[in-house]
């Protein structure tokens, strides 16, 4: 088995998961990517580790990306759940088929990477979970209903993981990005940030790196807000 720390980044091919990807990388960990556009692939191989092109919403996919991962480097430290983007529109226009995308985009991102992966933790008495969630989680802007929904729901699957595996030292947290320099920039969303400036996808990457390393070992069940203080009221 391998003695370097292995981290496994769903949705990684572009945007903040690319950056972790690259943190990681840089942070002496073997990566594993896992993209449905083949950029993981891309940049994995220029990372020295391994990329999957497949989707975060097959089951398949992810237990393809587990087993090859765990077959060249025999352990996976660190999960990191990215997503893409899912339904945006009015709340009362907003379909079941939508909803139900949504459902896959933000929240079946983590729970089925979560039950492949995090066995392979319990068993190593091991391991850091760390899901890209969003600012507005907790205080729901109708410019992201999907998403606000359902990654609620996150946050209580969250403590309810870390309620129960805590004791195999497997932890879980959620880092709930704001405006993002991996999304359209406008002037009147930077204005909103008291920081008056979107933040880096790098800086996401950093608070990943961090919530994945010995020095956040005391920390799980959490959701770790990094918006420039957009949503610190709350």
């Amino acid at each position: 088995m391998s003695a370097e720390k292995v981290a496994v980044v769903t949705a990684g091919g572009s945007g903040m998961g690319a950056a972790v990807a690259k943190r990681f990388a840089a942070d002496g960990y073997k990566v594993a990517i896992l993209s449905s556009s083949g950029k993981g692939e891309a940049l994995a191989a220029e990372l020295g580790g391994i990329g999957v092109t497949g989707s975060n919403q097959s089951n398949d996919d992810l237990q393809r990306l587990a087993d090859v991962t765990l077959e060249k480097f025999g352990r996976i430290d660190v999960l990191v759940n990215s997503a893409g983007h899912g339904p945006r529109a009015p709340i009362l226009e907003i379909t079941d088929e939508q909803w139900h995308t949504g459902l896959d985009v933000y929240l079946l991102n983590v729970i089925r990477p979560t039950r492949i992966i995090a066995p392979t933790m319990v068993a190593q008495k091991s391991g850091a979970i760390i899901n890209i969630s969003t600012a507005w989680a907790f205080e729901p802007s109708d410019m992201f209903p999907t998403s606000a929904v359902f990654r609620a729901g996150l946050a209580a699957y969250t403590k309810i993981f870390s309620d129960t595996y805590a004791s195999d030292n497997v932890r879980m947290n959620n880092v709930l990005p704001g405006w993002i320099d991996s999304l359209p920039a406008t002037e009147a969303r930077r204005e909103m940030v008291p920081m008056q400036r979107y933040g880096k996808s790098e800086e996401i990457a950093a608070t990943v790196a961090f919530l994945a390393s010995e020095g956040a070992g005391y920390i799980t069940g959490q959701n770790l807000r990094v918006d420039g203080g957009l949503t610190r009221s709350v």
